[in-house]
């Protein structure tokens, strides 16, 4: 299995944007849907967002209006806009495969929203 890695993470005011970006293997991106998770300390790792080939999209009501993910099909890439960042959307964020495959997690790219 290979991992799926995100980057584009880092420290950013509330209030402010930030894209994530996350490379997927070809076997990988054109079969399955894509999704963002993410974790928070002393939480469990949730879906935030979720990307159909086709491009449908489905997101988690806490971040519903804000977040906005995409993919971009030449390039293997799926990205996830987030505007609006609240202090509660501090964690780190992963990219996987909806369903998620347990070998296919990365390290994930922290964020972090806070003045």
């Amino acid at each position: 299995q290979v991992q799926l890695v995100g980057s584009g993470g880092g420290l950013v005011q509330p209030g402010g944007p930030l894209r994530l970006s996350c490379a997927a293997p070809g076997s990988v991106f054109s079969i399955y849907p894509l999704g963002w998770y993410r974790q928070a300390p002393w939480k469990q790792r949730d879906l935030v967002a979720a990307v159909t080939s086709d491009r449908s999209t489905n997101y988690a009501s806490s971040v519903k209006g804000r977040f906005t993910i995409s993919r971009d099909n030449a390039k293997n890439t799926v990205y996830l806009q987030m505007n609006s960042l609240k202090t509660e959307d501090t964690a780190v964020y992963y990219c996987n495969s909806v369903p998620y495959s347990n070998d296919s997690w990365g390290q994930g790219t922290q964020v972090t929203v806070s003045s």
